[in-house]
């Protein structure tokens, strides 16, 4: 166990499994009080990491959570936004349904969550959010117009709120992540030749694990990345669609 989140308090969307989960895991084994925002409950058992229930595109639960954990903690120091989903198809097939579900998961929901969340840390002087976007966003991805808008939406809201959180000399840093493809349940149930296509694609030869993910957000959420914000960071194994 490290310290390296010691006196931290925590909140990871879609903490329940996959990059979430392991971004939870990880925060609370360096010391911080962690939430675990999810519809799903956990999937895993951790020390100092207490699951809440959260549905990002709920304005008044979103409201609900941030204030039990601030009545509770008095701060959040480090916000995770990773709740997100894909629903894919080619643009001539993408159906309104299919476009707003995701825009509402992916881009709404780490929205209605930063604008609770870093006034908040302005006030309390620090703060970090990371929001999880994708190498589908950077590149684009044929079939996931959807996913790629919210993706690469999320790199510019970190951006913008890295300037506006920080105007009045807080603390406060916003950052992105993009993970390539990352061995979590949903690409345990892909083929094994598409698994070894998308290896192929990155220049260290094979797919990332969850925990390598959550080491980048790990670095962002603590002080040694102090001099890091408004910043996009690939984590890819060099992948390029």
């Amino acid at each position: 166990m490290g310290n390296r989140l010691e006196r931290k308090i925590a909140l990871v969307t879609g903490g329940s499994a996959g990059i979430g989960a392991e971004c939870c895991k990880l925060f609370a084994r360096e010391g911080a009080i962690v939430f675990a925002g999810d519809l799903k409950p956990l999937s895993y058992e951790a020390e100092n990491v207490e699951y809440i229930r959260l549905d990002v595109t709920d304005t008044k639960n979103c409201e609900e959570v941030v204030s039990s954990i601030k009545n509770r903690h008095g701060k959040i120091d480090v916000l995770v936004n990773n709740a997100g989903i894909t629903r894919d198809a080619l643009i001539h097939k993408m159906t309104d349904e299919l476009w707003d579900i995701v825009i509402d998961i992916n881009l709404k929901g780490v929205f209605n969550m930063a604008r609770l969340i870093g006034p908040l840390m302005m006030e309390n002087g620090y703060g970090s959010i990371i929001n999880i976007s994708s190498v589908v966003g950077e590149f684009g991805n044929i079939g996931q117009t959807n996913y790629a808008a919210t993706k690469m939406g999320v790199v510019g809201m970190a951006k913008t709120w890295a300037k506006e959180f920080a105007r009045k000399g807080a603390n406060v840093r916003c950052n992105a992540i993009a993970p390539g493809y990352v061995m979590t349940d949903i690409l345990k149930t892909v083929p094994q030749d598409l698994l070894d296509q998308f290896a192929g694609l990155t220049m260290l030869g094979r797919l990332g694990e969850p925990e390598e993910i959550a080491k980048a957000a790990l670095f962002l959420a603590s002080d040694e990345s102090s001099y890091v914000t408004g910043h996009l960071l690939s984590v890819n194994g060099g992948m390029r669609l």
